[in-house]
């Protein structure tokens, strides 16, 4: 009988998958029998389908589009007005691709060239546009998320207030689970100069009766009350102190115990929309202007103004 060595044993015969005898005539190694089965299969993948003509012209007109959009929106953003190579450098494409993008706006109305400087801006389709997106412009709606995303991240009592004709009023109230207790509502109205709510609409509308309000307030408060306030003119210290921080801080000056941070919120026009409020129980949060609350307000308040569109003035070019 013959044998073969395999991985250095013995074996008399080797059977193939049949189970007949075969008869080795070399010396087998471990090797020769693995290999077969380690080897990597390959897998057979059936080719991707040629794109049709009718694919191709719907991807192109998408990709047109799309690179019509980004110049549209640059041209926005670079103050409505610009010329070829300044918006060509902007969007960081060639002026030639450009030229050919803006001249196919120009026939459809949303761009316009000016004959003497030659440049382009925002002609009366895309004004049509924005005046539809600023009717839609909603500043309570808009910001009912940032609500309750600041209510569960914080898990803080915040609200959304407008100026009403009585004063800030409240307008949009979230509180959390284990609410701290407060006498303030949707429907409530905040003093100008002694909540936070109060003090960002003070500092940030140009309103008559709203120096009005400030005054009848401040005549109407105690000696207690008036030594916390700048003793030659309180009004235009406080309205500096908000402007210069970005927004107000109070702690236990409108309720006793209770502290609030409020930020504005601005609409397309840089006016004053609404105010974004924060508040909670004296030390049990950072109330420091660079801390985790403010920053959440900042961010909250940033992105409700931009939907209103609002450009931040560090954006401006």
């Amino acid at each position: 009988m013959e044998t073969a060595t395999v991985g250095g044993f013995n074996n008399s015969l080797l059977r193939n998958s049949n189970t007949h005898c075969v008869k080795v005539d070399h010396e087998v190694t471990l090797n020769d029998i693995l290999a077969p089965l380690l080897a990597p299969t390959s897998m057979t993948t059936s080719p991707m389908p040629p794109e049709t003509a009718p694919e191709r012209d719907r991807r192109r007109r998408v990709q047109a589009a799309s690179t019509g959009m980004i110049l549209l929106k640059a041209l926005a953003r670079m103050g409505g007005r610009a010329s070829l190579t300044a918006l060509a450098r902007h969007v960081d494409e060639n002026p030639a691709k450009v030229h050919r993008y803006l001249n196919s706006m120009i026939e459809e109305g949303l761009v316009d060239q000016d004959p003497i400087s030659l440049q382009y801006f925002l002609a009366a389709e895309a004004i049509q546009v924005g005046l539809a997106a600023m009717r839609l412009a909603d500043p309570l709606r808009i910001a009912e998320p940032a609500l309750v995303r600041l209510r569960q991240t914080l898990e803080m009592t915040c609200f959304v207030a407008v100026m009403g004709n009585k004063g800030p009023t409240i307008v949009r109230f979230e509180e959390p689970g284990l609410p701290v207790t407060l006498n303030v509502r949707v429907g409530s109205v905040l003093p100008l100069l002694w909540s936070a709510t109060g003090r960002v609409f003070l500092s940030y509308l140009d309103d008559g009766q709203v120096e009005k309000l400030a005054k009848l307030e401040l005549k109407g408060i105690g000696a207690a009350q008036r030594a916390t306030l700048d003793s030659k003119d309180p009004i235009a210290t406080l309205r500096q102190q908000v402007r210069e921080a970005g927004m107000a801080i109070v702690r236990d000056t409108n309720l006793q115990g209770i502290s609030a941070i409020a930020l504005p919120i601005f609409d397309f026009s840089d006016k004053l929309a609404a105010v974004l409020t924060v508040l909670g129980a004296t030390g049990s949060f950072d109330t420091a202007a660079d801390g985790p609350v403010a920053r959440a307000l900042v961010k909250e308040s940033a992105a409700i103004s931009q939907a209103l569109g609002h450009v931040a003035s560090s954006l401006r070019s």
